[in-house]
């Protein structure tokens, strides 16, 4: 396939970056400072800003789908605008954990443990699903990482969920950038969460 990635300087889109060279994808990786996404067979690494959307729309044009890893201060309507302008069928997003569901019933976010410092970025996430949730005329999928997403190693194990937080037998929720990424190009190419939002950890 034919694939935008947006915000590919950051963390997570290297690692998506990196694995959708790794399967033989044809990547088109934005971001504002180009220079610093991973090189590889296959990757095409554009300077691009999310916030304008006429001039994205320009960017993603002929592609296939497009994988936003941007941070929450571009909108869901931002990238929707941008999609549909250029005629690209397919947003993947990585999203944030808060708006999963705990044991209890309550969302993540709500939880008495999670950091205050944390919660105003975490409810751009939550925001942006609801945005997203009811669009018909664009094939999204909202992919929600484990509480921890950190460095690690890329190992192909790992355990799906939708609207629950999926945690270990010690009640952890955790997941490497690098497996993420797997599970991210797993769902470009299966297609299993077509509007819908899911999860992965160990």
């Amino acid at each position: 396939m034919k694939v935008a990635v947006l915000g590919a300087s950051g963390r997570a889109g290297k690692e998506i970056t990196r694995e959708l060279a790794r399967r033989g994808h044809a990547v088109t990786a934005v971001a504002r400072h180009p220079e610093t996404i991973p090189a590889g067979d296959g990757v095409t690494e554009v300077a691009g800003d999310a916030h304008d959307a006429d001039a994205l729309a320009g960017l993603i044009r002929g592609h296939d789908a497009v994988i936003s890893a941007l941070h929450f201060d571009v909108t869901a309507e931002t990238l929707l605008g941008a999609l549909r302008a250029a005629g690209v069928p397919r947003l993947l997003v990585t999203g944030g954990a808060a708006s999963l569901r705990t044991a209890d019933g309550g969302r993540l976010i709500d939880s008495p443990d999670f950091p205050a410092a944390w919660r105003d970025m975490a409810m751009g996430g939550v925001r942006f699903l609801d945005a997203l949730r009811g669009v018909e005329d664009v094939d999204w999928t909202f992919f929600s990482p484990a509480a921890l997403i950190e460095e690690g190693p890329r190992t192909g194990q790992f355990r799906l969920g939708t609207d629950e937080l999926v945690v270990d037998a010690e009640g952890q929720s955790r997941i490497s950038f690098a497996d993420y990424a797997i599970a991210m190009v797993d769902e470009l190419e299966q297609h299993r969460h077509p509007r819908a939002r899911f999860t992965a950890a160990y």
